[in-house]
């Protein structure tokens, strides 16, 4: 088996650099421990391309890390333009700030089919591709078009919008079309399938029978594959976390007064206006909580060529200073706001040194940071997880307070709630919420979508799913990965259309 993964943002196993987002830092025990070869970009662009395009190619654990430089005319169009001005507001139900031009959507389809060439150099009769997020919604498309007859995953790490807010981007169908051509594509959540669905069946006129729709390019799975991390190694990671130097100055710093946490990239799905928001209504209506708790907000800034994001960042900024000022104390911040990322190490350290985890977007596909929250808690002394019910980890964290990041004032009565909990409470939702994670791992993530894809697909030949990556089931655990309804064990063979 030669599995090969790709995604625009790669990631380096290196413990003292920032992680570069959710995707990377997802896949990037999987790939080490799978032997898989993980493509994506090098960060570079550069004008006439060669043939081979590749950069760099490392070792990665057991498997390899292939860079390839992007083309500089498409570049802009292709990322800042219609994959994060049109294709992520609408993923997030934000259609009022999509910003797009027809040179943009034709970037976006260069790139694509520009990456599709370059995966040839890895297209062997056992070869399996699986192509990650909505950078590459039409990738599987362009490597039909090139003759692939391997096995093609896609899966969407955002949520999938309703019908009518998808419609608002431009080509919408010949994009949905265009994802037909995986043999599998995996979602988040039910409700994103279910969205995808309806889709299909109002706007192309399409009809999906247990999870399987047929096209031009055959017949195509959707499925739902929860997301998770590697819940005992983080923890682990958080304990060893706790010397640091940054996590101890952390703690001093404290003297004695509670933490809450939030760690996100500065977007606007994120809902960090409406979280400082819901701090400073917290100290006016319980101001008693004044110099006994602030937050630690880490805002990574991104996408800083995009209006949207720099308009953003000026606001937060704005706003902290305004709570601050007018909370604050000359030896005690209210906010502490940090435009800088920290390693997955130091992030450990962070969230097992706070008492409140605060995770509470406007719409998300999963959300990792509340699952990396709570398996780096002291089993002990827990913290306590407030989630937003429009992350999708909230279909499995249903024992975190979860919060409706829309109610300002719900939120800060909840952030109160979450700070006065007495143990007892805290370990009992913390052990429920554990169990789930360990039912979801990232491992069985990665093996139940390869195992998913190989009965998906005709003629992929021996198993395309490693064993150094395939769990052991936990016992009660739900089935997960064949479809809206979650069954696992139906799958039908893709018959292929020449």
């Amino acid at each position: 088996m030669d599995l090969v993964v790709v995604s625009n943002r790669v990631a380096r196993a290196k413990a003292n650099e920032p992680m570069t987002g959710g995707l990377a830092a997802a896949l990037l025990p999987v790939v080490e421990k799978s032997g898989a070869i993980w493509v994506g970009s090098s960060g570079r662009v550069r004008d006439n391309l060669s043939k081979d395009s590749f950069a760099e190619i490392e070792s990665l654990g057991a498997g390899a890390l292939a860079l390839l430089d992007l083309p500089a005319a498409h570049y802009g169009g292709y990322y800042e333009g219609f994959a994060n001005s049109a294709l992520w507001p609408a993923l997030h139900s934000r259609n009022d700030l999509i910003r797009v031009s027809q040179d943009d959507y034709q970037s976006y389809r260069e790139v694509n089919a520009f990456m599709a060439r370059a995966l040839m150099r890895f297209n062997k009769p056992t070869a399996a591709f699986w192509v990650q997020d909505y950078h590459f919604l039409t990738l599987g498309a362009e490597m039909r078009e090139l003759g692939v007859r391997s096995p093609l995953g896609f899966f969407l790490h955002t949520p999938w919008p309703s019908r009518r807010v998808f419609t608002g981007v431009p080509h919408h169908r010949d994009l949905v079309e265009a994802m037909l051509a995986y043999d599998l594509i995996g979602f988040q959540t039910e409700d994103d399938c279910e969205n995808f669905t309806a889709y299909l069946r109002a706007e192309i006129g399409l009809d999906v029978d247990d999870g399987i729709v047929t096209s031009r390019f055959g017949s195509s799975r959707l499925a739902v594959f929860p997301i998770g991390i590697d819940v005992d190694g983080f923890a682990a990671q958080a304990q060893r976390a706790a010397s640091h130097p940054d996590v101890s100055r952390l703690r001093k710093s404290l003297h004695g007064e509670r933490l809450a946490i939030g760690v996100d990239r500065v977007d606007y799905s994120k809902g960090l206006v409406n979280r400082i928001s819901a701090f400073d209504r917290l100290f006016e209506i319980q101001p008693s909580l004044k110099r006994s708790v602030s937050l630690l907000q880490i805002a990574t800034p991104s996408r800083g060529g995009i209006q949207a994001y720099s308009n953003l960042q000026d606001e937060l900024s704005k706003q902290v200073t305004d709570v601050n000022g007018r909370h604050g104390e000359v030896d005690w911040t209210p906010i502490r706001y940090l435009n800088k990322g920290f390693s997955q190490t130091v992030l450990a350290g962070f969230y097992r040194a706070a008492q409140v985890g605060v995770v509470t977007p406007l719409h998300d596909g999963m959300n990792l940071v509340a699952k990396e929250y709570v398996a780096a808690q002291n089993p002990i002394d827990p913290g306590v997880l407030v989630l937003s019910k429009f992350a999708g980890a909230a279909n499995e964290l249903d024992t975190a307070l979860l919060v409706n990041p829309h109610d300002i004032d719900g939120m800060a009565r909840t952030i109160a709630v979450a700070l006065s909990m007495p143990a007892s409470e805290r370990r009992m939702r913390w052990e429920a919420m554990m169990t789930k994670l360990r039912a979801g791992t990232i491992h069985r993530w990665f093996s139940d979508f390869i195992e998913a894809l190989e009965n998906a697909h005709v003629g992929a030949g021996p198993s395309i799913l490693p064993s150094v990556v395939r769990p052991l089931r936990v016992a009660g655990a739900p089935p997960m990965g064949d479809g809206c309804i979650r069954e696992s064990t139906r799958f039908q063979p893709r018959p292929m259309v020449n």
